[in-house]
């Protein structure tokens, strides 16, 4: 459907603002939505003590839903996390302890506050955790009431399933079995909350579907299925990777400063879109950023790092590190004059592991010493911790000014200097 057609300030604001990627009815969701009547939610499972910015693009979904007069609800998927979802997996995720999922699930509630509010009124966030309902399954049960409504045919058809089987890669029954206990998670929200509404990454489409579909097969209301694109760079990239890792939303995992970093390296062509996505700015100023080209562009990534930041962070926080940039800028541009300055062509740096740039630049005089180094936590990218040697630089490492810092403990310092 156009803009003009929905009826909703809800969809309206996800499809100007590039939201949308596939929704199962939209003249029926729309209509709700334009009544106050969506009741929407989205799932997290506590795989790490932090959610990154992979999953803020369904945060700010829950932000605009409440932000339209619907109510979001938020869960934390304590018993999904303990058999791990295989969508976009090649392999099987690490089983975790019921304590590390616990002390996961406590970090990563703090981050929704600041975007949402909770509290008791009937457009006010809630959050619930699966583990309540799904702990507490009875197997016999849940394959009668449940597991008879699902086809093996189907589920193998599935990509979360059948991209696994293709490259012959083993997926486990424990994992095989995520969708449905999904599938069930909509259905018992619904009965629970009045809960009409899923939303999530393309990767999680047929999941969602799933649910929609049993909610009919079990005499829900009708459900509904909304999602996102899947995020990547205007150069091909995966959205939040660099080489210290995942872009991540606590700031004990990523500091102010690193996550503002990140946002003020945006490559020029993603400006206006990630405006749009991450920021609450009026579409009326994201319009003047986007117009913005030449040296001005890097003002309007400045302003995209730190209202992106203070989303997250906090208003204080963003412009604080916002200053030290610029300090660090101004300070660094005479300090880096006294720093080894390796000059390497930009179709050389991306792609190159970490391992080789630090026996490029000398901190290193072999791969095994490199990963002895990186393995014990000494190196630094941009001021952020490296501990995966199988990491590699990407354009989101590369500064505005075209340089890259590292570090190795306190003495070594250098500098790549892209051209």
């Amino acid at each position: 459907m156009s803009n003009t057609q929905l009826k909703s300030g809800f969809l309206r604001t996800l499809q100007e603002r590039g939201f949308i990627h596939q929704c199962s009815n939209f003249e029926s969701l729309d209509a709700l939505a334009a009544e106050g009547k969506v009741v929407g939610y989205v799932g997290y499972d506590c795989t790490a003590p932090s959610l990154h910015i992979g999953n803020l693009v369904s945060i700010m979904m829950l932000h605009w839903l409440q932000k339209t007069g619907n109510k979001p609800v938020v869960l934390m998927g304590g018993g999904t996390t303990m058999v791990g979802d295989p969508s976009g997996k090649d392999e099987s995720r690490k089983l975790l302890s019921v304590e590390q999922i616990e002390e996961n699930k406590r970090t990563i509630k703090r981050v929704f506050s600041s975007v949402l509010s909770f509290g008791e009124g009937a457009k006010d966030a809630v959050m619930l955790d699966n583990a309540e309902w799904l702990t507490r399954l009875n197997y016999i049960e849940m394959l009668r009431d449940i597991g008879r409504h699902f086809s093996v045919n189907r589920m193998l058809a599935m990509d979360s399933v059948k991209l696994r089987l293709d490259r012959d890669q083993e997926m486990s029954f424990i994992e095989f079995n995520y969708m449905i206990l999904q599938s069930y998670d909509f259905v018992e929200l619904s009965r629970r909350l009045g809960v009409n509404l899923q939303m999530g990454g393309s990767d999680q489409w047929g999941n969602i579907v799933n649910g929609v579909d049993l909610g009919r097969r079990m005499g829900t209301q009708q459900l509904h299925a909304l999602t996102t694109p899947l995020l990547t760079t205007a150069s091909g990239a995966k959205m939040g990777k660099t080489a210290a890792g995942a872009v991540w939303l606590n700031a004990e995992m990523l500091s102010v400063y690193g996550y503002w970093q990140f946002w003020r390296n945006t490559e020029d062509a993603d400006v206006g879109r990630f405006l749009k996505l991450f920021t609450l700015l009026p579409m009326s100023r994201i319009a003047e950023l986007e117009a913005m080209n030449g040296a001005d562009i890097n003002e309007a990534k400045k302003e995209l790092a730190t209202e992106a930041t203070a989303l997250i962070h906090g208003r204080e926080a963003a412009e604080q590190a916002a200053e030290t940039a610029r300090k660090a800028f101004e300070e660094g541009a005479i300090a880096s004059a006294d720093l080894p300055t390796f000059e390497m062509k930009r179709e050389t740096v991306i792609g190159m592991g970490v391992l080789k740039a630090n026996t490029e630049i000398g901190f290193s005089k072999s791969n095994g010493e490199a990963r002895r180094n990186i393995e014990a936590g000494g190196l630094r990218i941009n001021g952020e911790v490296v501990t995966d040697v199988n990491a590699v630089l990407g354009a989101g490492d590369i500064s505005p000014e075209g340089l890259i810092t590292f570090a190795f403990g306190k003495k070594k310092h250098a500098l790549i200097r892209v051209i």
